[in-house]
């Protein structure tokens, strides 16, 4: 099964498989090689580069974040796991087996090298994000010098209700795909790569994506109806993107150069109490149009708020408390986010109500001057807050991109 991607395991014919023999193709060919009437939803997203995947990538409809805890002592068992899963996440996100062998190719006596639930599926646009934990940096590695400075804890923000059982982690990975499946197996194969070393935390399922990080995509709407992350930075805003999202020589230490830095906030709505609220008093706490996603100064989705203007009474047309205006760039400064969030929906909480909301992230280039300064104000004077409580919160370091088929996830940090 070497080579064989899991559409041509059920979709080629038999000269189709005799082109793709075992050891016919080379590793680094898992960046250039097509997958044969892959739609822009279900073809591959190149692996290897300058920056991970996954964070300028057009989002994509659905997710799989987990977070991991490193249970093995021995440093080079972590470098090895970090190895063995960036050798296994090059294969996946080309739509190939995690392992050689696959699903089942291998000794009918040992356990597959893939679990399989992904066979015929093609590639889905998966992409796998790797982050270090504040965590990891302590004694147990000889990292404690590496740990950069804008990886500092997070300060204690008004209102959040954090449960720490699904907060922090020392790696965290994030799956996005456009297939549930594709994105569930991938993380799945990572826990299998990496059982007796690493032990799931928690994990995370999302869907809708509740950002665009492209201009080509249409902006999606949160579970509370809006239209959400409008001036989100896109991958095409080059130079917003080297100023706020990737850390740069001089940042910190040389090994998170090209890197960013993830934010991941879980959000729970009380959406039966917001599905009561009056239509204008929704739009007044957003400070946006519900349906066209305007800001309530203008009349189409990207005008740009009038925070000075007023209304008849003498009062702001878009309020003080109004969430548009608060995480606005002009209250802090300028600071920018990119987002990557999703919706979810965790069944029910036993009480009646769904468990429900938007699994927030966010890269940046320093959550200090970014993240933390956005996130103080909303915290204490967004009228939101009434509708909305934060109950887990992590951050990572996201090294940079991986080079080639000699590279692996963190080498840089390791060597």
């Amino acid at each position: 099964m070497s080579g064989l991607s899991r559409r041509g395991l059920f979709g080629l014919g038999v000269a189709g498989v005799a082109a793709v023999g075992a050891g016919a193709v080379a590793t680094r060919a898992l960046v250039d090689e097509p997958v044969a009437h892959a739609s822009s939803t279900s073809g591959p997203v190149p692996f290897y580069g300058s920056h991970q995947a996954g964070i300028t990538t057009p989002a994509q409809d659905r997710l799989h974040f987990v977070t991991f805890d490193v249970v093995t002592k021995e440093r080079a068992e972590l470098v090895g796991l970090l190895q063995d899963w960036t050798a296994a996440a090059a294969r996946m996100t080309q739509g190939k087996d995690a392992g050689t062998f696959g699903a089942v190719g291998g000794d009918p006596e040992a356990p597959p090298d893939d679990t399989g639930e992904a066979l015929g599926l093609p590639p889905s646009g998966l992409t796998l994000t790797i982050g270090f934990g504040a965590s990891l940096f302590d004694d147990r590695f000889g990292l404690a010098d590496r740990r950069p400075p804008a990886l500092a804890d997070l300060p204690a923000f008004p209102g959040e209700d954090l449960q720490k059982e699904i907060s922090g982690g020392d790696l965290c990975v994030q799956a996005c795909a456009n297939d549930p499946q594709v994105a569930v197996h991938a993380i799945r194969n990572l826990a299998r790569i990496g059982f007796g070393k690493v032990a799931v935390r928690y994990s995370q399922l999302g869907f809708g994506r509740t950002s665009s990080t492209s201009r080509a995509q249409a902006t999606p709407r949160n579970l509370m109806g809006f239209k959400d992350g409008t001036n989100n930075m896109k991958l095409e805003d080059t130079a917003m993107l080297r100023d706020y999202l990737w850390a740069a020589p001089g940042d910190g230490p040389s090994w998170m150069d090209g890197g960013s830095y993830l934010v991941t906030r879980k959000i729970r709505m009380h959406v039966e109490t917001w599905d009561r609220a009056p239509l204008a008093e929704q739009q007044a706490i957003f400070g946006r149009d519900k349906g066209k996603g305007a800001p309530l100064t203008g009349t189409n989705e990207f005008d740009a708020p009038d925070f000075a203007k007023t209304g008849p009474d003498g009062t702001p047309v878009i309020a003080a408390d109004a969430h548009v205006r608060l995480a606005h760039p002009s209250s802090h400064g300028g600071a920018r986010l990119l987002r990557r969030g999703y919706n979810f929906v965790d069944g029910s909480d036993g009480l009646g109500r769904l468990d429900a909301g938007l699994f927030f992230m966010a890269y940046q280039r320093d959550p200090r001057t970014q993240f933390v300064p956005i996130q103080k104000t909303l915290s204490a004077k967004d009228a939101l807050n009434e509708y909305i409580k934060h109950v887990s919160t992590g951050l990572f370091a996201c090294p940079p991109g991986v080079v080639d088929a000699g590279d692996y996830w963190g080498r840089a940090l390791f060597s």
